[in-house]
């Protein structure tokens, strides 16, 4: 689960709820031969007791010793990078979790924003057993206010972060819990948190892992002391070197005589040695060749550099787009046979991992090996490699989309892809992927990253293609709607405009595009609370669109909806009564009664009617609305439950506060029955329901229920939002009575 079901979806308690321990995220598995390095390895369990913080970090001296490397590979300081500190904190995670120590176990790559919210998003569900019908954003506060005040232990691990931007207002934190960090950057590090440094193995942590790794022949093991102090302890070389000594039968004396040849080969100008690492990939290379004469392994270890190394769905590998390239241009093989070899020779090589325990399986790669691929790619190789990519993960993506795993690998791969690529994905307009991509950020919601992505679509496009181009245009469109889902109206306005003055020009004023764009733009306006600006544009659609489309079409129906929404918001409450009237009668007659969208525009007149002061008819047409729903989505379908808060609200200004209670009182428990108690609806029915205690007396009542709301939603919303503000006068009136 990695994203949120819109609103009238089917968000809810999921079956049985959570079962304790709870674990969410796809923790790694422990390497072949893990050691856990006792004598070297920080003391995580001394370190980070429950409320406290730590990041494991490359030790940065170990760093400095090694010295530059040669241009054509990564410098030796980056292969260092690479010093077990995942795997040391798995093995935190999963020591704690067996011991059950944690109630709960969050594993979350914290490689982008998006990756965390979609992290916190998924963990909300685990921990809750309710889906939330709210952006990611939304449930990541929800999350993380759960996490300050449970009482349940809980391990959260932001793996591999590199920029503490990433964290912004959503850092982990309270007194039951602990935050493990792992990044390749202590500057990274958000302040506060205490830093541990991770160095390369120590002589015997270094031979008791090799000894291990070659237990099957004991005669590999020859020369074995001498190999390590080669290697000098670093754990992604001692982890080729054996693969290729284990899989290549040759002792260690024999890799230590080819070792040291290519180390005299890649040695700079100044004779400094590289970084053993930076020898022992391309050892392990070229035995991957030799076990793959055909090449297979080879083409298929550059399609994935040019990936995120830290999950790649096996799919992506084995469509057609990627099966041609693994068949170096040919005919792609049948079925993915060819894919599972390759990848076997490449995990028995040591350059990659193959995690079967998702599904499907997750392909992990080092970002310091990946890197070195890339710089040693023959001049084109890249290119091909970008593309034939590009157009796996857009064969990969499934259709329809569901949360989680591998939808949010193939996110992840994307925008690694995109990074690496810059214009190669630009050649003849905007590859597929990335419009998929952004598509797939706005269906999980993540209403953040979404904006980000489709504007610097938006800009790529304009400068590479041009204003007019449809892909551009495509573009703007997309972070236009992502500006309103975002809830930055007055950002989405200039975009819609934009919008309708490129169509109109390009399309004439007539057509469906430009129509449904005019309308997308009054509703913008009156969203963004210009109201007689969305007016003015919505009156001057609605008879194009009954001109085209004819006056009982859906379109033209929604026009008139957004009209009457139009009309209400700008306070003209008897044009909004008589439009939304005229529509309802339509669509009962071509929609019929319970129809979803009659029973929206029922609501509606519901809330006409309730801001002209006819309570008669706002009552009955509220009773109406809940009564529909009710009997055609079921009680605690969550537009049931707002229809039957809006009929307690009602009860509550026309007086009526007896019943205003039972039913407020009923919808703030199906609130926190199918959302739970941080949802920012539940929060605003409590509201409600404190004013109607309020109404009846019940100042204490009502004065704890404001507290505890207000605790709350200051907690999960901006202190300029405008519930706080009014829970805070609220609170600030009922003080005086």
């Amino acid at each position: 689960m990695t994203g949120a079901v819109r609103p009238g979806g089917p968000a809810g308690a999921l079956p049985g709820g959570p079962s304790w321990p709870v674990r969410s995220g796809m923790v790694p598995a422990l390497a072949d031969g893990f050691n856990a390095r006792l004598e070297t390895a920080p003391d995580l369990a001394a370190a980070l007791p429950a409320g406290a913080a730590v990041a494991l970090v490359p030790d940065r001296a170990a760093a400095s010793a090694a010295g530059p490397g040669p241009p054509a590979v990564p410098a030796a300081r980056d292969w260092l990078r690479s010093l077990g500190k995942t795997q040391l904190a798995v093995a935190f995670a999963e020591a704690l979790w067996q011991s059950r120590e944690v109630d709960l176990l969050v594993w979350i790559q914290a490689t982008s924003r998006a990756s965390v919210l979609s992290g916190y998003a998924a963990a909300m569900v685990a921990a809750t057993g309710r889906d939330q019908a709210s952006s990611c954003e939304s449930v990541a506060a929800q999350f993380l206010s759960w996490l300050a005040e449970t009482s349940r232990s809980w391990l959260v691990v932001l793996d591999d972060l590199a920029d503490p931007a990433v964290l912004d207002g959503l850092w982990p934190a309270g007194p039951a819990g602990r935050v493990l960090i792992t990044s390749a950057d202590a500057a990274a590090v958000p302040g506060g948190v205490q830093v541990l440094p991770v160095g390369p193995f120590n002589s015997r942590e270094a031979l008791s892992y090799l000894m291990g790794r070659l237990s099957a022949d004991p005669g590999l093991r020859l020369g074995a002391i001498e190999l390590i102090s080669d290697l000098g302890g670093e754990p992604v070389a001692l982890a080729q070197a054996s693969a290729v000594i284990a899989s290549g039968a040759m002792s260690c004396y024999d890799y230590r005589d080819s070792f040291a040849g290519g180390q005299k080969q890649l040695a700079d100008s100044s004779g400094a040695p590289p970084s053993a690492s930076a020898v022992t990939w391309m050892f392990s290379f070229e035995h991957a060749d030799q076990l793959a004469p055909d090449g297979s392994a080879r083409w298929l270890l550059a399609l994935a550099a040019v990936l995120d190394g830290h999950g790649i769905p096996q799919t992506v590998f084995s469509v057609p787009a990627a099966g041609g390239y693994l068949a170096g241009g040919g005919e792609a093989p049948a079925g993915d046979e060819p894919t599972r070899a390759a990848l076997a020779t490449l995990e028995r090589a040591g350059l990659l991992t193959v995690e079967p325990v998702t599904a499907p399986p997750r392909v992990r790669i080092s970002p310091v090996l990946q890197a070195a691929l890339r710089a040693a790619m023959p001049e084109g190789l890249l290119d091909q490699a970008a593309r034939s990519a590009a157009d796996a993960l857009l064969r990969a993506w499934p259709e329809p989309e569901s949360p989680g795993w591998p939808v949010s690998g193939l996110r992840s791969c994307t925008a690694a892809l995109r990074q690496i690529a810059g214009n190669l994905l630009w050649v003849g307009g905007c590859h597929p992927v990335l419009i998929r991509a952004g598509e797939s950020l706005d269906h999980a919601w993540l209403t953040g990253p979404a904006v980000d992505h489709w504007r610097d679509l938006v800009t790529t496009s304009d400068r590479l293609l041009g204003a007019g181009h449809p892909d551009t245009i495509l573009a703007g469109q997309r972070l236009a709607e992502a500006y309103l889902a975002a809830g930055r109206a007055d950002d989405a306005v200039p975009w819609f405009q934009w919008l309708l003055d490129g169509l109109a020009r390009k399309i004439g004023p007539d057509q469906h595009e430009v129509l449904e764009a005019r309308r997308r733009l009054g509703h913008a306006l009156v969203a963004a609370r210009q109201a007689q600006r969305g007016i003015a544009v919505l009156e001057a659609v609605i008879p194009d669109f009954m001109q085209v489309y004819g006056p009982g079409h859906p379109s033209t129906l929604g026009g008139r909806d957004e009209l009457a929404a139009a009309y209400l918001a700008a306070g003209r409450h008897s044009d909004a009564i008589t439009l939304y009237r005229s529509t309802l009668a339509d669509r009962e007659r071509t929609q019929g009664a319970r129809h979803p969208e009659t029973m929206t525009t029922r609501r509606g007149l519901a809330d006409s009617y309730l801001a002209s002061g006819r309570t008669k008819e706002a009552l009955s047409a509220y009773k109406r609305v809940v009564a529909d729903r009710e009997r055609t989505l079921g009680p605690d379908h969550l537009d049931t439950i707002r229809a039957r808060n809006s009929l307690g609200v009602a009860y509550q200004r026309t007086g009526k506060t007896a019943a205003a209670e039972q039913v407020c009182e009923q919808a703030r428990a199906g609130f926190e029955r199918v959302l739970g108690p941080r949802h920012p609806d539940t929060l605003r029915s409590r509201a409600d329901l404190a004013r109607v205690y309020r109404r009846l007396g019940r100042y204490g009542d009502a004065r704890a229920l404001l507290r505890n709301t207000l605790d709350r939603v200051e907690r999960i919303m901006p202190d300029d939002d405008a519930l706080v503000t009014e829970l805070r006068e609220s609170l600030a009136d009922i003080g005086d009575e």
